[in-house]
């Protein structure tokens, strides 16, 4: 790669981020196809995760029908009926069970020896196994929250728009949309065309937010 080609690579990298607006108004007639929002997925899910093991699932929600059953859920913003879909991102706190399918291909890729693999299944799968049901949730919150912004920018960078959304009542969302009680709701992501752009914000001053070796005195 010339020095070029990577230094215009990165100035579209960084356009992606400075560009990227949580919108509230879509264009409810543009529609993603479900190769491209599969694909758009499949970059999210290059996030890191705890051992790797990817505990993030995904629900999305593309039917209009299915759209107005989650609008009074998620107190009526009105993005959930616009927006082409709405991604469900759930925290699988049983991720653990695909341990021996993930290190196995990591196996068959050549990443790793065979009896590495195995030593690292049966240490994965007996100590998150074992952990506490909150330490459990945090670790997919955790990992929720890495693939979610992943999502959101891989979104900008296809010419789509994104809004995390906090705000719905997780409880009637699970009894809606029957979603097994391993799953825990991170955040609801609605997806599509922008009807009206995002506003700017402002950011704190990195002296505000950031500070290195020591934190400092109160």
């Amino acid at each position: 790669m010339s020095q070029t080609t990577y230094v215009t690579e990165q100035q579209m990298f960084l356009d992606v981020i400075k560009e990227r607006r949580s919108v509230r108004t879509y264009d409810p007639t543009v529609q993603i196809s479900r190769e491209e929002m599969t694909e758009i997925l499949e970059l999210a899910t290059l996030a890191p995760s705890s051992s790797n093991l990817q505990p993030w699932r995904f629900l999305v929600i593309d039917k209009p029908e299915l759209k107005e059953r989650l609008l009074p859920i998620a107190f009526n913003q009105q993005q959930v009926v616009e927006a082409s879909a709405v991604i469900a991102v759930l925290g699988d706190v049983e991720s653990y069970k695909k341990s021996e399918k993930i290190y196995t291909q990591a196996v068959d890729a050549g990443f790793m020896p065979e009896d590495t693999a195995k030593s690292f299944i049966e240490r994965t799968v007996g100590m998150y196994s074992s952990l506490p049901p909150e330490v459990a949730r945090q670790i997919v919150y955790t990992d929720g929250g890495l693939i979610s912004m992943q999502l959101m920018l891989v979104a900008r960078a296809k010419g789509y728009d994104t809004v995390p959304m906090g705000g719905y009542d997780k409880a009637k969302f699970v009894e809606a949309f029957e979603v097994s009680e391993k799953y825990v709701p991170v955040m609801l992501i609605a997806i599509g065309k922008a009807g009206k752009p995002g506003h700017p914000t402002t950011r704190l001053p990195i002296e505000d937010v950031a500070f290195f070796n020591e934190m400092p005195s109160e």
